[in-house]
């Protein structure tokens, strides 16, 4: 279904881009896990989890415009079964990152082949997260005006919520990867932020296991 952007005014755009400009630089679970990537593996495994957790809540995005969020909201079941599914894969995250050998160069950037990991876990992290679709679906109806499709303007603001999003997770990975270096020379830091990742990793699984249950669940 095409979209008609001339039905969305100036005055709504611009609101929606503060509001989603505010809301992505409040640090919350994506960005934690987008952080610790960076200041462990370096840029560019920052930046491939920046691009993976985008394309992670793009599908979300669409899912929320397409009624999945709707289904996420009124069965528990569905519910907890992505939302399970979400904080295992966190929690294997975290196992690897013990398993993981100590690197000498510290937070070099990644190999392609690395990178492309990186990208399916950021990917696999954002979109195993049924409160990121449920936020859509709550989030957009705010901007949509009726007399028009709301199908095509709920995807047309998630994809620019992604974007913006996006673009301030960058701004942070840019910003940790100035701090990563200096963090790399020492060893005993390098040993430490192995703990601190997986800690980070078992710590964000319990987040998302634990929080967000619905009313009746």
């Amino acid at each position: 279904m095409p979209i008609d952007f001339a039905v969305i005014s100036w005055a709504t755009f611009a609101t929606f881009v503060i509001a989603s400009l505010v809301l992505a630089i409040t640090p919350g679970p994506a960005v934690v896990y987008i952080l610790t990537r960076t200041v462990t593996q370096g840029r560019q495994a920052g930046l491939a989890s920046v691009a993976g957790v985008a394309l992670g809540n793009l599908g979300n995005a669409l899912g929320a415009s397409l009624g999945l969020a709707a289904l996420l909201a009124v069965s528990a079941v569905a519910f907890s079964i992505v939302k399970f599914a979400g904080a295992a894969y966190l929690v294997w995250l975290g196992i690897q990152a013990l398993r993981a050998k100590a690197r000498p160069d510290g937070a070099a950037d990644a190999p392609r082949d690395a990178a492309a990991r990186i990208f399916r876990d950021g990917f696999f992290v954002a979109l195993l997260n049924p409160k990121t679709a449920i936020f859509f679906a709550a989030f957009l109806p705010q901007f949509i005006d009726p007399a028009h499709s709301a199908l095509s303007q709920s995807l047309l603001f998630g994809a620019l919520f992604v974007a913006v999003a996006g673009t301030t997770d960058t701004v942070w990975v840019m910003a940790a990867s100035v701090a990563a270096p200096l963090l790399s020379r020492h060893e005993s830091a390098r040993r430490a932020g192995r703990y601190t990742t997986a800690g980070v990793y078992f710590g964000l699984g319990l987040f998302t296991a634990m929080g967000g249950a619905r009313k009746g669940a």
